[in-house]
């Protein structure tokens, strides 16, 4: 019998993942042997936990918050998009090496695309400066975007991405105060909330969604929130009263999910299976 494909998540906390169910979905509909855990290490216990699993040949495992950056010195090789956006999700084992991609930037803008959102020539406002939102730059100026603004709370973070990305993109960049949102908005064919600020567990969900000047956005604008919990968050629902396309945060997990498969098993992963895993 086939030794099962051995792979699982690191992050802190990390019971809430839904990655397990997904994948092992996934295989079970094709007929491959996989096992997927969760691995629940505290940072400072981070490269203890990865020495050990890759001694013991774990054949790939993703990151979550708040491992992405902090594993890519703990690897053999990170892939050049993963080392432009400065975060790596998921880790491939080949030929004795651990390598480090990120899926988190091409399965974005494969939900969108899924989501009937138009991506070339896009002009798009990000709020946050963080790991998420720098996927979503590299991943929007691939795809062909022709401006993004990157808006948060501190300038210098949001001017310190933009300084960092400058070469790897080929689109204009630019970043501002969220206090200037209402001028970006009113330019931006797409808003993309990459920040926690709305996740159902933080309790100023609501006031931060208030606080955006949504009827700024043009009335053909999409709105995306890379938050999945609540899948309807404050400010879709801001969004979808204007009657503007919106789209949540699961679709973003399930596309950087299936890269992640073919990745680590060489099938075409079965998205409908997936989808529905994550559903349940």
């Amino acid at each position: 019998m086939t030794d099962p494909i051995r792979l699982g998540i690191f992050g802190w906390p990390v019971a809430h993942s839904k990655s397990p169910q997904m994948h092992e979905s996934a295989a079970r509909a094709l007929g491959i042997a996989l096992r997927y855990e969760r691995f629940a290490v505290e940072p400072a216990d981070l490269a203890e936990a990865v020495r050990r699993k890759h001694a013991e040949g774990i054949d790939g495992y993703n990151l979550t918050v708040p491992h992405k950056q902090a594993i890519m010195a703990l690897l053999d090789e990170v892939a050049p998009a993963a080392a432009a956006i400065g975060a790596v999700n998921t880790v491939v084992h080949s030929d004795d090496r651990y390598v480090g991609h990120n899926t988190d930037a091409p399965g974005f803008v494969r939900s969108l695309i899924e989501a009937g959102v138009t991506v070339p020539d896009s002009e798009v406002a990000i709020l946050g400066a963080g790991g998420a939102a720098r996927a979503a730059v590299v991943g929007l100026a691939d795809a062909g975007s022709k401006h993004i603004v990157v808006l948060s709370r501190r300038p210098e973070q949001s001017e310190a991405l933009i300084s960092s990305l400058q070469a790897h993109v080929d689109c204009g960049l630019g970043a501002a105060p969220l206090s200037e949102a209402a001028e970006h908005f009113g330019r931006a064919t797409l808003l993309v909330q990459a920040t926690s600020a709305t996740l159902g567990s933080n309790r100023g969900a609501q006031a931060f969604a208030d606080s955006l000047p949504i009827e700024s956005l043009p009335s053909n604008a999409a709105v995306v929130d890379m938050v999945y919990d609540p899948l309807q968050t404050a400010l879709l629902e801001r969004a979808a009263k204007r009657g503007l396309i919106t789209v949540d945060g699961l679709g973003m997990l399930l596309h950087q999910g299936a890269i992640a498969f073919e990745m680590w098993t060489g099938f075409e992963a079965p998205i409908d299976v997936m989808r529905a895993a994550l559903d349940a």
